[in-house]
């Protein structure tokens, strides 16, 4: 339920900065904004124009801060209701006293949320769009960042509106000769109804097929190092890092915890994780590491099998590829630049594999760019077209659609309208949970509570 009440919250993140941000929204920003805010100019504030001046405390007149306000009057905002953003210093004292002031005037403090649920609410984005703005926030690479910048502009809202008039047509068709039962479906009409729904179905099957790559843009990979010990796993880790996050000895086993890293490749982020040595062992903490190491192999989207090019094939490196028999696996054959000795059996098993000399880097680059041919058919470049479907939410609502229209294909030949004219709705309305025309209140409650309070 919306309430159109007046809402505060600090929207930059918490501890000591350069700049601290205090954001009202609703009828009462001004208000707020002319008790708390002194302009050392006599006009005070104007819409959308900055104003230096001083924070008060309007019970004690102590100054607080000096300040920069800016007051949005609505509808051009970003909630498309009034907003007052003050800007002072970052000390999270200084913010958390300025937003006491704030609340005092008689405010409440927003939900996490709740800025980007009212500019959905009001109209300004699409709930598309509203999830796009999280994603900005998130992004860990630049591909990644410019699909929620795509997203953000309303790329995939329009290819979902597009959709949804194909089935408007043909349920308007449908309607029409239910409100005129006397009147049989012509053959013209029913070839009409049949081509906006099939159009409708092959722009849904088109999206289904962009959402795997899609997701993997938006998260990224979870790529896991194995290998048994000494094979050069954490010498490999800090290469791919270009730093030294790993503990590198002579000693086998050094690797107790799993350590997590993560990097840019090609626009593609890929979180990286160094694994203890699997081996047999006697050693109570060593065999700790294993069991985590274990643990996350059904998690991880590839697994980077390193074995020592310079030793042969061993029993060890057997039970490594035994414990990854269900797993997508490129083999890294470190020490390429000693005499090599290893014979890997039953290559074909591999995606890849790649020679590399983790100590002076030779290979790595290419090992980089194998893992990212293995997920991504489209450079960062191209990412800027890229019309994909990246949340599980998407999808889901996609598929329940594409099974409402399976049936109604189905049913066609039958011409029981009724029931045609309820799968085109059922349709309908999946597909308008995407952009936000048919979402409930608990679908809306979750997506929200996602975002942090300030945003």
């Amino acid at each position: 339920m919306y309430i159109r009440d007046t809402i505060a919250a600090v929207s930059t993140p918490p501890g000591n900065g350069g700049i601290g941000i205090i954001r009202v929204s609703g009828d009462q920003a001004a208000a707020v904004g002319n008790t708390v805010f002194t302009s050392v100019s006599d006009g005070g504030l104007v819409s959308h124009r900055f104003s230096f001046g001083t924070i008060r405390d309007a019970a004690t007149g102590e100054m607080v801060d000096e300040a920069m306000a800016v007051y949005m009057r609505s509808p051009r905002s970003y909630t498309r209701e009034d907003v007052l953003e003050l800007h002072c210093h970052g000390g999270w004292l200084v913010v958390e006293r300025v937003l006491a002031l704030v609340l005092a005037c008689g405010v409440r403090l927003a939900d996490p949320g709740e800025f980007t649920r009212r500019a959905f609410l009001n109209g300004r984005i699409d709930l598309i769009q509203a999830e796009a703005v999280m994603d900005i926030i998130a992004s860990k690479s630049e591909a990644a960042l410019q699909l929620a910048q795509r997203q953000r502009e309303g790329a995939l809202s329009k290819r979902i509106d597009e959709v949804r008039e194909c089935l408007l047509q043909a349920l308007a068709l449908v309607e029409a000769y239910i409100d005129f039962p006397e009147d049989d479906l012509g053959q013209t009409d029913e070839v009409a109804i049949a081509a906006s729904v099939d159009s409708a179905q092959t722009m849904i099957t088109d999206l289904l097929a962009t959402f795997e790559e899609g997701r993997i843009v938006r998260e990224g990979i979870s790529v896991l190092i194995a290998g048994k010990p000494n094979a050069g796993k954490s010498s490999l880790l800090n290469r791919l890092l270009n730093e030294n996050r790993a503990i590198v000895t002579h000693i086998p086993g050094t690797t107790r915890d799993i350590i997590e890293e993560t990097i840019s490749f090609e626009g593609l982020a890929i979180r990286f994780l160094d694994t203890a040595g699997i081996r047999h062992t006697n050693d109570l903490v060593e065999q700790e590491g294993i069991n985590r190491t274990m643990e996350k192999v059904p998690q991880a989207d590839l697994i980077l099998a390193v074995f020592d090019g310079s030793r042969e094939f061993s029993q060890e490196d057997q039970m490594l590829l035994d414990a990854l028999a269900e797993c997508r696996i490129i083999a890294v054959v470190n020490k390429s630049d000693l005499p090599q000795r290893l014979v890997l059996p039953a290559a074909n098993r591999f995606l890849a594999t790649v020679m590399v000399t983790a100590l002076s880097g030779d290979g790595v680059d290419s090992l980089k760019q194998t893992v990212c041919r293995q997920f991504l058919h489209i450079s960062a470049t191209d990412s800027r077209e890229f019309i994909s479907l990246s949340r599980a939410r998407h999808r889901d609502a996609l598929v329940s659609a594409d099974v409402y229209l399976s049936r109604f294909c189905a049913g066609l030949p039958e011409r029981n309208l009724e029931l045609l004219a309820l799968d085109l709705r059922g349709a309908l309305d999946s597909v308008g949970t995407v952009t936000g025309q048919t979402a409930t209140d608990d679908v809306l409650d979750r997506i929200f509570s996602s975002f942090c309070i300030g945003k």
